[in-house]
């Protein structure tokens, strides 16, 4: 099941479009990761799912098109911060929530519980640190139980202990049934968590990707530095039984994904081509690199 589809969705400022055509499909039990620099259409692509937001072009459907005046009931969200009352606690600040949206009061000590907030007393919210004013915002979006939760970088600022903090909560979630999706340009966590991505680059959606077929595009690499590519390519193929599925040309580099049982075998053969080997090393071609790459087209 779809929890969004959005189609081809758009959104021009003055004749730029800041989304660009997105289309991209989050499945029940996601956690999606929405990847890209800040200033790369993320938050505006929220706000219009939202209905914050007027679309100029493309469409949107929630729980495979459910009428958006009952699936909004089923979503809950944080758009950057959140909208506390200051001057008070965090069960006042539910309280007052729960009101506004008709929901039982009854539910707030498991929300407290959830966001790890039931020791606060009567702490105020204004003299809360970050990360604990980002664990009730979280709160709060989880009003009404929600199926589907949308957070827009909801651990951008945080210190280290602030972002594992939030990253446990999301994945408790997770578990709980809870359909995510975090936007984030904080690549290394988003990595521990994330089922899916969705990359985003200058408004436009670049690529989806699954964490599975992330993890097989990314790992250790034998890179070799030769005089000519397409040659050595020829002869490294044949060590690779035919398969060009784990080879990648590069400038002056040939990058092999899979293990070589006899390196000292290949760089001889090589050398008897005539092909001039200036190097071999191990490349780690990690996630974040990946995505990068991917941003910066």
């Amino acid at each position: 099941m779809y929890i969004l589809e959005t189609d081809g969705l758009t959104k021009e400022y003055s004749h730029v479009k800041v989304v660009d055509g997105v289309s991209l499909k989050v499945e029940q039990g996601d956690i999606y990761g929405f990847v890209g620099k800040n200033g790369a259409g993320k938050t505006t692509f929220i706000r219009m799912v939202l209905g914050l937001t007027r679309i100029t072009d493309g469409s949107f459907k929630l729980f495979e098109g459910e009428s958006l005046k009952t699936a909004k009931k089923r979503v809950g969200s944080l758009i950057e911060s959140p909208a506390l009352f200051k001057n008070m606690t965090a069960q006042q600040n539910l309280d007052v929530y729960c009101t506004m949206l008709g929901v039982d009061k009854k539910t707030i000590p498991a929300i407290l519980e959830t966001v790890g907030l039931s020791d606060t007393g009567r702490k105020k919210a204004g003299d809360f640190s970050l990360g604990m004013k980002q664990r009730l915002g979280i709160g709060l979006a989880l009003v009404g139980n929600p199926d589907f939760l949308i957070l827009d970088e909801p651990i951008n600022g945080l210190d280290p202990t602030g972002i594992v903090d939030i990253r446990e909560m999301l994945l408790r979630l997770k578990e709980q049934g809870k359909t995510i999706f975090i936007s984030s340009h904080i690549l290394g966590e988003l990595e521990k968590m994330a089922t899916r991505y969705g990359i985003v680059s200058n408004g436009k959606l670049v690529e989806e990707i699954s964490a599975k077929e992330l993890a097989e595009k990314c790992g250790s690499r034998t890179v070799i530095k030769v005089s000519d590519t397409v040659k050595a390519s020829s002869i490294i193929l044949k060590f690779l039984e035919g398969s060009t599925d784990n080879l990648e040309c590069e400038k002056n580099s040939v990058f092999i994904k899979a293990k070589i049982e006899n390196i000292g075998e290949l760089t001889n053969a090589l050398f008897n081509a005539g092909i001039v080997v200036s190097g071999i090393t191990t490349d780690e071609n990690s996630a974040e690199r990946y995505f990068i790459n991917k941003m910066e087209g």
